[in-house]
């Protein structure tokens, strides 16, 4: 198959620049490859010539599409050889001064029908493209890194640009084997914008001093099926990069609340306590390896206490069943006795709130997470009050670790671990189809893809039912008086219809 483009310039030969260059070589574009920087774009040249090498050697691609790839890359001895060109890239650093004059002197060499793309992560096409003569021919092309295995590309509008050139851009994504997404030319278009409830709600969970990183990270994973946890995330990507980016989408979005940095992050990045890259960041690291802390030993209880359920519990017939099947001697009165072990069960309240209005003992009454259904979770999490006895902490963490699940216990908060975060990501992802950042379906596929969620945002409210995270985003609200939790208004309206989020509006 003929390649979309004949001709492809690669503008900066980093690591992006040079992942491009081998996406369009392998669609059967001839590449010319430029650089500022002497004898860069020669040294991108022979990485990838070894690139194809080492897929060869490992079966991953025939000897005779090798060849052909090496043949079609060439250094471009100066900027003025991309004239030829019918798609240029840019790679370059995230300077809105520095792409605009980049621009500006492409669209003087290059043909009127060339498209000229740029790979900005943060900036707004729009604002590259405003400057120029041909402002429909420039569109956002971002891809992410490492370029060959991160199999998403996200095609951004700018306000001015020719919805040809992005069906163009979209095609040729296809035809090296990636997948496009289509989205709007808004701050952190689909992926850095729907990744923010994640980093941004643990940092505050950790803030509050609910749990510590280790803990936050491992509830995230156990629970909800996370790849890595936020922490063990940021150390892999370093403060020096996520950092800038959670402030850069807070302005860029005038202060949004939900989108609010952390002082956390903003004091490590000033101790140069960035990451794994550097050997210390959540985790210190020997040899490329965390240290991560070892979890609390099970107390050894020598009886356990009864126990008695809140009518008001989130899964009550599940929580009775789950204490049936760890044995555990359960009481069913409108009361608990007085030696009881009280169980509540909140949807985004905190426990000390519960414990108040239903008037049960603060002492001894502790919070479970029941989000999700037991059976489909790795880790059973306890929240204690203020008020809560050790040796009622004790015996609950006992009794939910009988079976050998672990079990994690934590300070009371509005809404537990997964329960804040998981919402928070919801609804900011319910706030991107309320923006027309990108369809529901292309959000799906772009987080999923880009970020490594176990599944979509979309799909994550399903899951766990648009009325719950509603639910949770209320009582959180109340718990906090904090706008950052305001339910947006379209999935305030799928979970007043029980509607799936997934549901694509005529």
């Amino acid at each position: 198959m003929q390649a979309i483009f004949q001709t492809a310039g690669i503008v900066g030969t980093g690591a992006m620049g040079r992942g491009i260059a081998q996406m369009a070589a392998q669609a059967g574009s001839t590449v010319l490859l430029y650089d500022v920087q002497p004898g860069a774009a020669e040294t991108a040249r022979q990485a990838l010539h070894q690139t194809w090498q080492t897929l060869v050697a490992k079966g991953k691609l025939p000897t005779a599409q090798a060849d052909d790839c090496c043949a079609r890359v060439h250094v471009a001895s100066g900027l003025e050889a991309l004239s030829a060109c019918d798609l240029v890239v840019e790679a370059v650093v995230e300077r809105l001064d520095v792409k605009r004059k980049l621009f500006a002197e492409l669209e003087a060499l290059v043909s009127p029908q060339a498209v000229l793309a740029t790979n900005t992560s943060s900036l707004s096409v729009t604002a590259i493209a405003a400057g120029l003569q041909r402002p429909g021919q420039l569109a956002g092309y971002h891809f992410f890194n490492p370029v060959p295995l991160m199999r998403v590309v996200e095609v951004i509008a700018g306000l001015k640009t020719n919805p040809v050139v992005c069906q163009q851009l979209s095609d040729f994504t296809r035809q090296f084997g990636h997948t496009p997404v289509a989205a709007q030319d808004t701050p952190g278009f689909i992926v850095n914008h729907a990744g923010r409830g994640y980093g941004t709600e643990a940092l505050r969970v950790a803030s509050e001093r609910v749990a510590d990183f280790a803990t936050i990270d491992r509830i995230l994973k156990d629970q909800m099926g996370f790849r890595l946890g936020p922490f063990e995330l940021m150390d892999l990507t370093a403060l020096d990069v996520s950092h800038p980016v959670m402030e850069s989408i807070y302005h860029q979005y005038f202060e949004e609340p939900r989108y609010r940095p952390s002082a956390i992050t903003a004091q490590r990045l000033a101790g140069g306590v960035l990451g794994k890259k550097v050997g210390e960041g959540f985790y210190r690291y020997a040899q490329g390896v965390a240290e991560i802390p070892a979890e609390p030993a099970v107390p050894a209880v020598k009886a356990l206490p009864p126990v008695w359920v809140s009518p008001k519990a989130a899964r009550r017939t599940e929580i009775y069943q789950l204490l049936k099947d760890l044995g555990a001697n359960i009481e069913t009165g409108q009361v608990p006795s007085g030696e009881a072990l009280i169980l509540v069960a909140p949807l985004g309240l905190d426990v000390t709130t519960l414990a108040a209005v239903e008037r049960l003992d603060p002492a001894r009454t502790l919070g479970i997470d029941m989000m999700l259904d037991d059976k489909a979770t790795r880790r059973r999490v306890l929240a204690t009050n203020p008020a809560t006895r050790s040796d009622m902490r004790d015996a609950a963490h006992a009794l939910f670790a009988q079976d050998g699940k672990s079990v994690s216990i934590i300070r009371d908060s509005g809404g537990f671990v997964t329960q804040r975060v998981v919402a928070t990501i919801v609804n900011i992802a319910a706030d991107m189809c309320q923006q027309g950042v990108c369809t529901p379906a292309d959000l799906e596929v772009a987080v999923t893809l880009g970020l490594g969620y176990p599944m979509g945002p979309l799909a994550m409210g399903d899951r766990i039912g648009p009325a719950n995270v509603l639910e949770i985003l209320f009582n959180m609200q109340t718990v906090y008086g904090d706008p950052r939790y305001r339910p947006s208004p379209w999935l305030r309206r799928r979970g007043a219809l029980g509607l799936s989020l997934m549901q694509q509006e005529e």
